[in-house]
């Protein structure tokens, strides 16, 4: 069962569609909580009418779906919502079998600073019990300890209970499935199985994006991909894999940012040497730097930023990838004039009598000489005159004396078009 938490005074946001659409790929009923009832500008039937655009149908406008007012600070009405659930539930005859080995998800992990790797997980069926041998992701462990979630330790957790897990070797990524097994040797051979996987498939990522010398510097020349390196650490997994998300979405054809390293806890020594090594810049989010990884960030000269909002820390690399597009140029039209004369003067060599039929021109811009509708030189001017004297521009409609920059192949007829080149500062 979904519930779909939505702000009464915010009413239906896009990370609400999104939750609208991973409910409805999987096929699961939907309930729904609108919060924040007690604020003054709550408008509960402005959410319920927004939804039915979702093609969510609640039962007060005619649909099947469940939907209770709710506030989390004041307590309103969560029994309902829990009494919502059960009813659910039991329509749905929604029951696990609590006599069998433990299997459920990772819904967050973290490396905590006195207890080690820390993983959350929802039992989905079966009974976890500390001392069971348990497989998350490609990580593994005894189950030294379960603690609730207030904060006390329990002898069992049974289907549908969420727990802390503490004993594994190491953080399992958020959303990996776990599974109790029979013996140490049996939890070794399937991680150690699914690392080698994991490994190989970074191997063959990290291949496809360098490949030989050669390869990397064609792709260079053909396309021309800036690459922004990064390590990151956050304080838990679901966090660094929003990160990641929200980075991937930056990239275009020209830039992107490169994730070295990212993983959960405090920013160690490694990070900074892996950091100096790959020429990445360090971004820790909700955490902060060791003393050793500080003095040595310090002695490298690498800068560590810290942020607590991503939306922050998206900005800032948004910013920093902006600064790797090349500028882009903008050509501005400036003029044109007509060739009516050739004179040929002794070491000077040939200037063009020309009349200005559009716009201006001007000394110092680009210059094209174009001979029926094609253009045979471009460069800039050597000289423009006015009768005897240098002169800056001459308007539309006079005449004027012109000389290309070692260029004397000018004939009567031709057309000379004056224009500027701007380099204009691109930004994602």
């Amino acid at each position: 069962i979904a519930i779909l938490v939505v702000a009464a005074d915010n009413s239906v946001m896009p990370q609400t569609i999104e939750s609208i659409s991973h409910a409805k790929a999987a096929g699961v009923p939907i309930i729904v909580a609108i919060n924040k009832i007690d604020k003054h500008d709550a408008d509960p039937q402005k959410v319920r009418s927004e939804l039915l655009r979702h093609e969510v149908f609640v039962e007060s406008m005619g649909g099947e779906v469940l939907d209770v007012e709710v506030s989390a600070t004041k307590g309103t009405n969560l029994d309902k919502l829990l009494e919502a659930i059960l009813l659910q539930a039991e329509i749905l005859d929604l029951k696990a079998n609590p006599d069998r080995t433990a299997e459920g998800v990772v819904i967050e992990a973290q490396l905590d600073k006195g207890r080690g790797p820390v993983a959350t997980v929802l039992v989905q069926t079966g009974t976890l019990m500390p001392g069971d041998i348990l497989v998350a992701g490609n990580e593994w462990g005894r189950v030294r300890a379960l603690v609730n979630d207030r904060g006390v330790q329990i002898k069992e957790a049974p289907p549908a209970m969420p727990v802390e897990v503490l004993g594994l070797q190491g953080t399992p990524q958020a959303g990996d499935r776990f599974a109790v097994v029979n013996n140490e040797a049996r939890a070794r051979e399937i991680t150690e199985y699914r690392q080698r996987l994991a490994r190989e498939k970074a191997v063959a990522k990290h291949a496809g994006q360098r490949g030989s010398l050669e390869q990397m510097m064609s792709q260079l020349q053909t396309s021309g991909l800036k690459e922004f390196p990064l390590v990151i650490k956050g304080d838990v997994q679901g966090s660094i894999e929003a990160i990641n998300a929200a980075l991937d979405k930056l990239g275009t054809d020209e830039v992107r940012a490169r994730i070295v390293h990212a993983g959960a806890g405090a920013i160690t020594e490694s990070d900074v040497s892996l950091a100096e090594t790959s020429g990445a810049a360090i971004i820790g989010f909700n955490v902060r730097a060791n003393v050793q990884a500080r003095a040595a960030a310090a002695a490298a000269g690498i800068e560590i930023r810290y942020y607590s909002i991503i939306y922050n820390l998206v900005d800032d690399v948004k910013a920093a990838l902006s600064g790797l597009l090349s500028p882009e140029r903008r050509e501005t039209f400036i003029g044109n004039a007509q060739i009516l004369e050739i004179f040929d003067i002794t070491k000077v060599g040939k200037i063009a009598g020309c009349r200005v039929t559009e716009g201006k021109v001007e000394r110092g811009a680009g210059v094209r000489l174009i001979r029926d509708n094609v253009v045979i030189h471009e460069g800039t001017l050597k000289t423009l005159k006015r009768f005897k004297d240098e002169v800056s521009e001459v308007p539309g409609g006079q005449e004027c004396g012109m000389a290309f920059q070692n260029y004397e192949d000018m004939r009567v007829g031709d057309v000379i078009e004056c224009f500027r080149v701007e380099m204009v500062t691109r930004t994602l």
